[in-house]
């Protein structure tokens, strides 16, 4: 079987794939792709997981993980979300660096499902908008004690992507910036289900609907209507032109509100994220989607 977890990270989602994969069901039922309610496995991976931190697997595990997460229904590729996947957010920056323990967990997934084909999916974004908005979810009253000491300036998703790679080289791995989401989603949903780059899916502009204006939305479906044999690059041209003209500033606007957060310091630090994200584009093994 071919199972793929969307793996976060946080404050990149917000549940927004799992949402659209659902809104699919029943036409990727039909095509043999099976996306399950997270009430099935969140809690059972989490579970199982945790277990094999201490015990290998039973030989019988991922037979019955499989049965309880699918209730019977056959498939050939079964879909999982979730952002605290590799932990929850208090310790996204354990060990002073982003999920310390993510390759622990593609590696007890390698184990658990070892005669299958696994595949990551992960979304990364800025650290100037992650952390404050990670600050906001977690328990510490203090950045520093969130950050576990790390400088901001310090932290790199392209480590995460290395230990990933290194120590699972077998399984695929994609990833894209979020800052880029609202024109590749449809992308991201189809290669998620494994389908044709141009099939249709229900929810395609589900994310631009909410950050466009009700005019912007309104022309902007007007004019697919006139061309509708536009490519998928080409409709992405016309995203970000409409963006351009109708997105909603309330919808865009980030809060960076932490105390010393600077405008200097982030815009070091957009400097250093875009740096890093061009290093994981070159990363060998990684499916890394561009607009």
């Amino acid at each position: 079987m071919q199972i793929v977890f969307h793996a976060g990270a946080h404050n990149t989602d917000e549940d927004r794939i799992i949402k659209c994969l659902l809104k699919n069901r029943p036409d990727f039922n039909a095509l043999g792709i099976n996306v399950p309610p997270p009430g099935r496995y969140r809690k059972l991976m989490h579970q199982t997981l945790l277990a094999m931190s201490e015990a290998p697997p039973s030989p019988d595990a991922r037979d019955i993980l499989i049965e309880t997460i699918l209730e019977e229904e056959p498939c050939e590729r079964m879909l999982l979300s979730n952002e605290n996947f590799f932990c929850v957010p208090n310790m996204a920056l354990r060990g002073a660096q982003f999920y310390d323990k993510g390759h622990e967990r593609v590696d007890l997934l390698s184990q658990l499902f070892a005669e299958d084909e696994i595949e990551i999916f992960l979304g990364i974004c800025n650290p100037a908008t992650y952390l404050p908005a990670q600050f906001r979810r977690t328990k510490f009253d203090d950045f520093a004690d969130m950050t576990f000491g790390a400088d901001p300036r310090d932290l790199r998703w392209s480590d995460l992507v290395y230990r990933i790679r290194e120590n699972n080289p077998n399984i695929a791995l994609t990833v894209w910036c979020n800052e880029d989401t609202p024109l590749i989603w449809g992308q991201i949903i189809r290669e998620l289900a494994g389908i044709d780059p141009n099939a249709k899916i229900k929810g395609g502009f589900d994310l631009i609907s909410e950050i466009m204006s009700a005019e912007g939305m309104a022309r902007f479906r007007a004019y697919l209507a006139e061309h509708t044999d536009m490519t998928e690059f080409q409709k992405r041209r016309v995203i970000a032109a409409f963006l351009d003209k109708f997105a909603r500033e309330d919808m865009i606007e980030e809060e960076l509100d932490l105390p010393g957060w600077t405008d200097a310091l982030v815009d070091e630090l957009t400097e250093i994220y875009d740096e890093d994200v061009f290093e994981i584009s070159r990363i060998p093994g990684v499916n890394f989607i561009a607009p």
